[in-house]
């Protein structure tokens, strides 16, 4: 059913005023994997919000460089670059790019990402590999680069991973994304633990539904008008309230906290109830496995 009149809806402050001192990140300087588009980009544009410089990594030069366009605009310096985060080599190099262009990395966001819905059983091993190994080997090495270079010199620094909500439930469609982002959750424990002793803090966003143009529900008309029903909270997350969670963990206010895996969803995974709508095996839905196309 529609959200009633009466409910209180809780609504973000603008994309103006950002929830920390516009100069938290003064001299620091954050690489945003998958952040020309999305959800990375919501990331790179709230840590330039709190004066970080920006290094815009992703596959596409081109859609970087779009990205970038937009930090730069907010006052930023910012930096463009192509990087396949499956690959070291690729992976070291960019973090020599970034370190000539705007000085050492002292702050990383892992986003680089990809999905698509499709039954478990029709997951070919290449579909597979296309999506693990971004998730899972893209995080992992972007975040061991990271580390021995600030063990190296000394130095901490904080690291944050876009995850997903349906890490403990599973999704329709999503054996391949479930998995992955699972991992990266189990592997910000771990590799908090390894850390600490090194003042690098590692945490993880597992966010909800967040449409926006390059999102699956931001494409649907029809997904997107039913969201706020079936989410607690009345209404989507807008994609900055992600971002500034995001860049939030690596801030000096939440210097104590590390290994943490936050659900930003709204309350959506709390919508249990003895009487819902009857399930309907996602092979048998007309509209996909996801629910829409």
């Amino acid at each position: 059913m529609p959200v009633p009149a009466h409910h209180i809806v809780a609504m973000p402050p603008p994309f103006e005023a950002p929830p920390y001192p516009a100069d938290i990140f003064a001299g620091q300087t954050v690489l945003v994997t998958g952040g020309g588009s999305g959800m990375g980009l919501a990331m790179a544009k709230a840590f330039a919000q709190g004066g970080a410089q920006v290094a815009v990594m992703g596959r596409s030069l081109d859609k970087a460089q779009d990205g970038a366009r937009q930090i730069a605009a907010l006052g930023a310096r910012v930096h463009a670059m192509s990087c396949d985060v499956r690959a070291p080599e690729q992976i070291a190099a960019a973090f020599d790019e970034v370190e000539s262009e705007l000085g050492p990395v002292s702050l990383l966001a892992n986003n680089a990402g990809a999905n698509f819905p499709i039954l478990a059983e029709d997951i070919s091993a290449n579909a597979w590999n296309a999506i693990t190994r971004i998730a899972i080997d893209g995080t992992f090495l972007c975040s061991a680069e990271f580390a021995r270079r600030r063990i190296a010199a000394g130095q901490g620094g904080a690291i944050v991973i876009n995850s997903a909500q349906y890490i403990w439930t599973g999704f329709p469609g999503d054996a391949h994304s479930a998995a992955a982002k699972t991992a990266q959750a189990t592997m910000t424990a771990k590799l908090a633990r390894d850390w600490a002793p090194h003042g690098i803090r590692v945490n993880a966003v597992a966010a909800g539904f967040f449409p926006h143009e390059t999102s699956t529900a931001g494409r649907s008309d029809e997904m997107t008008a039913s969201l706020p029903n079936m989410i607690p909270a009345g209404r989507p997350g807008s994609i900055y309230e992600f971002g500034w969670l995001s860049a939030l963990t690596c801030t000096p206010l939440m210097g104590g906290l590390t290994g943490q895996v936050i659900l930003q969803d709204g309350g959506e995974s709390l919508r249990r109830s003895l009487r819902n709508p009857d399930f309907v095996p996602p092979r048998e839905r007309v509209q996909g496995p996801w629910g829409w196309q």
